[in-house]
């Protein structure tokens, strides 16, 4: 791996196991908006009887542990990059009763397994962080059995997407920052609809198709949003940790405002769009 992909990846780790803590905090609400993503997901690679599922960058277990209780003989593969998370996953499939699943911390690039092993995989809003997307969908080919199917869900534009440009476009706004390339990894680097097709496309995926569909984050109040958004988005905590106080505040106190402007009477429930692309080797 090129030493420059590593340090992202080393990154990468990092701010996801330091994070960890937030996601499990908030999981109900994160699932509850991602169910829309998720159930497509699912929808597309139809799990069933005895199939081995692969679920990327899966977090705190979803959709895979889902899938997984649908699956009468099978088994679900679990990763992620960061340990802490997949530990969330573990103790969620534990409450759940869940057994029919294993868990691996692996790095996407360089998947641990064989050649022709899974008969889908899945992968919930994970490609936008992956530094090598190319890579990435050629590694998932290659695990899949042959005529295995695949899907993932990675977000649509930012216009489409409130719950994220409320706070990190007034951080942005109040903290002059500049932009990073749209080719880095982030939020809404594979946003452009065909993207994702084209890419699955050179990895060598048939009847690639691409969909768009709405969740809704329910927050209740501008005060919950906040909280969740600041102990959940690394580059919304990174950003704010070089405000002073007053700075801080004042970026606080704009986002309040704009999400009670047009969510009043504390009934924040905002849309949120993404994309799923499906395909089957």
């Amino acid at each position: 791996m090129e030493a420059q992909l590593q340090e992202i990846r080393e990154q990468q780790k990092a701010s996801w196991n330091k994070f960890s803590p937030g996601w499990k905090k908030w999981d109900h609400e994160i699932l509850d908006f991602m169910r829309p993503f998720a159930d497509e997901i699912i929808n597309s690679i139809n799990p069933r009887g005895s199939d081995v599922i692969l679920d990327v960058a899966a977090g705190t277990g979803e959709p895979g542990l889902s899938i997984a209780a649908m699956l009468s003989d099978g088994k679900v593969v679990i990763t992620d990059l960061a340990d802490d998370m997949l530990t969330i996953a573990r103790e969620n499939a534990f409450k759940k009763g869940i057994t029919n699943v294993e868990f691996q911390a692996c790095d996407v690039t360089e998947l641990p397994f064989y050649d022709n092993t899974f008969d889908a995989v899945s992968c919930r809003m994970g490609f936008m962080f992956f530094p090598d997307m190319l890579l990435v969908t050629k590694e998932m080919f290659r695990v899949l059995k042959p005529g295995g199917r695949i899907a993932i869900a990675v977000w649509s534009g930012s216009e489409k997407n409130f719950w994220v440009t409320a706070i990190g476009g007034t951080i942005n706004r109040n903290m002059q920052l500049v932009p990073p390339s749209p080719e880095a990894p982030g939020m809404f680097r594979c946003s452009k609809s065909g993207l994702m097709t084209d890419i699955f496309e050179q990895a060598g995926f048939k009847d690639v198709a691409e969909k768009e569909l709405t969740g809704r984050l329910n927050c209740g109040t501008a005060e919950v949003y906040w909280d969740m958004m600041t102990e959940i988005a690394a580059p919304f905590v990174a950003a704010l940790s070089n405000a002073d106080e007053v700075m801080r505040e004042k970026i606080k106190q704009e986002v309040f405002i704009l999400i009670n402007q047009k969510f009043p009477n504390e009934n924040v429930i905002i849309d949120g769009n993404a994309l799923v692309i499906a395909a089957r080797k």
